[in-house]
């Protein structure tokens, strides 16, 4: 008995955690400076500690309730009816949800390249094909209609990230509403907004609910996330924004009480706690700006929460850095052997890290 050819499919390789690397080189992991998986560097939301904790003792019970709840919650957080938000376990589900709704064996979707490996690898979990697009080093990654629309084939889902990881580019509205337009009708834009809480661009949202000046349309997603803003990704929640026309094959498409009650309820006590997502954004701009001023290396423009850099030999330089305490992401694994991805810390950790890569780089 064997499992069916996974020879396709790709291993999502995360971030390795302060107290692996800590026990690997003997280090004291408090001392470890982890900026390699675009976490929040001030930890969770407050409130959503607090409600998790106050919500321990009913983990007995189905989250239905409280998913409907956190739904309606979201759904007037973007002006939206409640069947158009798909709550999911972490986006990584939301994404799994629109493959299910969307895809057919066979059908191929069109991803970035570089890109977040998640969007090649529900299509393939679901039966579909992958094709891609290139973000061109020589141009700054920029995200243009033109590098979409010119390996456009046909197919049923085309992804956009906006800010992009691990690049940190954006997608202009008008980028994506030509991109929508040009492609077929039978063709889904989806947006992944995951890092959107650090943009000042606005969300996409806009052409889904024809706001702003936009025409709305019925083939655009929304993407978001509670796990990078919020300081939630241990928990998984996230959810897409859909058109209201085809919302509804949520109901014959999601997993049953997928979003943990805690989870909800978490969320629900996040989306409430402006100070923390303040002082969180607030910390990220400095942090870029810090980055990219001091970092002798060369950076790159970011919209997201990290900042790609330019060192030559990215492996080289994270395991220099690591053994120094310090933990960021080789994006030898996104098709860029040249580069590292660093997260916006604290201050206090920001610095050390610009410390230690000119240090290692130098």
């Amino acid at each position: 008995m064997q499992p069916r050819d996974l020879s396709a499919h790709a291993v999502y390789a995360a971030g390795r955690g302060s107290e692996e690397v800590a026990r690997e080189l003997g280090l004291d992991p408090e001392g470890i400076v982890k900026l390699s998986s675009n976490e929040n560097p001030f930890g969770p939301s407050p409130a959503a500690v607090e409600a998790i904790r106050d919500a321990a003792s009913a983990i007995h019970t189905y989250p239905k309730s409280v998913h409907t709840d956190l739904v309606a919650r979201i759904a007037e957080r973007w002006d939206v009816a409640s069947p158009q938000v798909w709550l999911a376990n972490g986006g990584d589900g939301a994404l799994d949800y629109l493959s299910r709704a969307f895809l057919d064996p066979g059908d191929a979707v069109l991803v970035s390249e570089p890109g977040f490996a998640y969007y090649a690898m529900t299509a393939r979990y679901h039966h579909g094909q992958v094709r891609t697009y290139t973000l061109e080093k020589a141009d700054g990654f920029a995200q243009t209609p033109e590098n979409v629309l010119d390996p456009y084939d046909g197919e049923r889902i085309v992804y956009l990230t906006s800010p992009h990881n691990p690049t940190g580019t954006e997608a202009d509205l008008a980028d994506i509403e030509r991109i929508a337009e040009e492609t077929g009708e039978d063709t889904l834009v989806v947006v992944d907004e995951a890092y959107g809480e650090f943009s000042n661009t606005p969300s996409a949202l806009a052409l889904v609910e024809g706001r702003e000046g936009w025409d709305a349309r019925d083939d655009v997603a929304v993407l978001r996330t509670f796990s990078k803003a919020y300081g939630l990704a241990g928990i998984r929640l996230g959810y897409a924004v859909v058109p209201e026309e085809w919302a509804e094959a949520y109901t014959r498409v999601n997993t049953p009480f997928a979003a943990s009650s805690l989870a909800c309820r978490a969320g629900l006590a996040a989306l409430d706690d402006r100070e923390h997502v303040e002082k969180t954004t607030e910390t990220v701009e400095w942090s870029r700006e810090y980055m990219t001023t001091e970092l002798d290396a060369h950076t790159y423009p970011s919209a997201g929460n990290f900042v790609l850099v330019d060192v030559e030999d990215a492996s080289a330089v994270a395991e220099a850095a690591k053994r120094e305490g310090v933990i960021v992401r080789d994006c030898s694994s996104f098709g860029l052997p040249e580069c590292v991805r660093v997260t916006c810390g604290t201050r206090e950790s920001t610095e050390r890290a610009v410390s230690v890569l000119n240090e290692v780089t130098g």
